[in-house]
């Protein structure tokens, strides 16, 4: 062979080698991918759960609404899902007559990304399919199991909503994915053989879904009734990783089969749950504004959480080194309920001012910091609603309860340090290092704050203002010039 030949030779090798190279169908190979780094500077996504049980739109009050087909289907007297059926519907309306009354009429993909921009929202997660099978895209593989016209495109709206809110959503400048249920409840082929199923539907199906929209991030779910062995997880994760458009930039959960979550895939997942105590690993928190994912229609507004209380619950979770994935429900026809419109838009006034307390943050090592009152024992999670924090500047504290709470995140070159609520003329945060000289500022507020250390402990003397002077509601972000905390012990 010629020399010519030979680097011929070699180059094809060496190419075929790195063509080779990549991830392989088993978890040790595949829990070896880094997470993306977009996932974890996003910290903020919006959930979607939008199908045909958007149309009834209920249920049992602290149930989701989206097991609607699922919990009526057990017609026993005292069932309340099938009473309510029974009495709205008839008895003998089959589920399936829902989807013509799915009509998505008012649905602006433009108007809803906007939403979602203004909101501060920088990853979109609609429900590609829950575990009622209808699909948002035109899926041949959805009609042609259940045997009739079973997405978007077909039957109902008539449209690829999927597509159109993808397209809407990056024009906005935001990440796209989607959410998808391995498990359909009632596909025939699903009751009759798992394994036909998982080869002949929910593989093609899972592959022409990413491949027409290559999302950004995919929150699979539906996974508790098999072994991600039985799902072929590995060796569907292994095509994600390796050959598929987003093969590079998607980010995948935890949820691949019932021996996965907290241990394999992705990011881990918790839901109306306290999320996780620190960095060791990526993870979101998702949960709904009330107690359902889908919209139900008999939640009052005392099932909604305020406004405080999520941006609360975001501040928390970032600085544990979590995501909040906030989940809206879509009426029927395609508009998004004001109150829920209310609750991102004023999540999003607080991130216009304090955004960068939040956003590419890492957990600054100590989650937080309590300066009043009795620390609880439950260290993370919902305390914030348990606890009546300060409203807004000057409001006192509702029931005489004074906790207030520092939480820290850490940005390049500077400490982050949230404070629930105002922190009254001066605040004193312990086992702070700060650099001599360091300024101290709040965001929103021009000049810095007057500070002095003293051994381990910050004293900062707060800017006097009135509550029409705040820069915002509810929290409030001191920056620390090159600060450090004590790690948490």
């Amino acid at each position: 062979m010629g020399m010519k030949y030979l680097l011929v030779g070699l180059g094809l090798s060496w190419a075929v080698g790195l063509a080779g190279a990549g991830y392989e169908a088993k978890w040790d190979s595949l829990d070896k991918r880094p997470t993306p780094e977009w996932f974890l500077d996003a910290k903020f996504g919006v959930f979607i759960h939008w199908g045909v049980y958007s149309v009834p739109a209920w249920g049992k009050v602290g149930e989701y609404a989206e097991w609607y087909w699922q919990k009526m289907s057990d017609k026993k007297p005292e069932n309340v899902w099938w009473q309510f059926h029974k009495k709205n519907y008839g008895e003998n309306f089959d589920y399936k007559e829902f989807a013509p009354r799915f009509t998505a009429e008012l649905f602006d993909a433009g108007q809803w990304a906007s939403l979602f921009k203004r909101a501060g929202v920088r990853y979109v997660v609609p429900t590609s399919k829950h575990h009622e099978g209808f699909c948002l895209w035109p899926s041949a593989e959805a009609s042609r199991a259940w045997g009739r016209p079973w997405n978007a495109a077909e039957i109902g709206p008539r449209r690829d909503l999927m597509g159109e809110l993808a397209k809407a959503t990056r024009a906005e400048g935001m990440k796209f994915g989607f959410y998808y249920s391995l498990y359909e409840w009632f596909n025939p082929l699903w009751l009759s053989d798992k394994p036909k199923y998982v080869s002949e539907h929910m593989f093609p199906q899972f592959k022409d879904v990413v491949t027409r929209y290559s999302p950004a991030i995919i929150f699979s779910d539906g996974e508790w009734d098999l072994p991600s062995k039985d799902w072929r997880s590995e060796e569907l994760l292994a095509w994600l990783f390796n050959e598929s458009p987003c093969k590079d930039e998607v980010v995948v959960n935890d949820r691949w089969g019932k021996d996965c979550r907290h241990k394999h895939g992705g990011y881990w997942t918790t839901e109306y749950a306290a999320g996780l105590k620190d960095a060791s690993h990526p993870w979101e928190e998702s949960r709904g504004m009330a107690f359902s994912y889908g919209l139900n229609r008999a939640e009052r507004v005392g099932d909604y959480k305020t406004g405080r209380e999520f941006i609360l619950t975001l501040i928390d979770l970032v600085s544990r080194g979590g995501n909040l994935l906030l989940d809206i429900g879509p009426a029927a026809d395609g508009t998004i309920p004001p109150l829920m419109e209310q609750r991102l838009l004023e999540i999003g006034d607080w991130l216009k001012v304090n955004g960068e307390a939040i956003y590419g943050t890492r957990c600054a090592g100590r989650a937080c910091q309590w300066t009043e009152g009795k620390r609880p024992e439950q260290q993370f999670g919902e305390y914030m609603i348990k606890y009546n924090l300060m409203d807004q500047v000057g409001q006192a504290p509702r029931d005489g309860v004074a906790v207030k709470q520092v939480f820290f995140t850490k940005g390049p070159g500077a400490l982050y340090a949230i404070t629930a609520g105002w922190p009254g003329k001066r605040l004193v945060l312990r086992d702070v290092a700060v650099p001599k000289g360091a300024s101290v500022t709040m965001l929103g507020i021009e000049g810095a704050l007057k500070s002095e250390a003293d051994g381990a402990n910050l004293t900062i003397t707060m800017p006097d203002l009135g509550p029409e002077a705040a820069p915002c509601r509810h929290a409030f972000v001191l920056r620390i010039a090159g600060g450090e905390v004590a790690r948490e012990p």
